[in-house]
């Protein structure tokens, strides 16, 4: 597979299993549109190979937003989550945050490091 998606997880956060589940699909369907629309064979080419997803620990919002200033300027196409607040979080909360779907190089360059979930 030579392209992916990635979902950061905001570590500081104590979310339920289902709701990080929920959280992180909202992610993974929002990136992806996003993709579609301005990334149109990067989309096709992730999508037609399987859709790889990869779920990694991100930190804070701070460093949830140091990511996605990252990735947009390495040209990927993000997807930044806040809750609606209808039952564990405040509203607004902001809960993880998309990257690509892109190449795997380009999308390793910002996410590498990070742990896996």
């Amino acid at each position: 597979m030579e392209y992916k998606l990635v979902i950061a997880v905001r570590s500081d956060l104590e979310l339920s299993k289902g709701k990080l589940a929920v959280q992180v699909a909202h992610a993974a369907v929002m990136a992806a549109f996003e993709a579609k629309a301005h990334h149109r064979k990067w989309f096709s080419d992730w999508w037609s190979e399987g859709q790889k997803k990869v779920v990694v620990k991100g930190g804070t919002l701070q460093d949830l937003r140091a990511l996605q200033a990252k990735a947009r300027s390495a040209g990927l196409t993000t997807a930044l989550v806040e809750d609606a607040g209808l039952t564990e979080l405040p509203p607004g909360t902001v809960t993880c945050l998309g990257i690509g779907p892109g190449p795997n190089a380009v999308v390793d360059s910002i996410t590498g490091g990070l742990k896996l979930m």
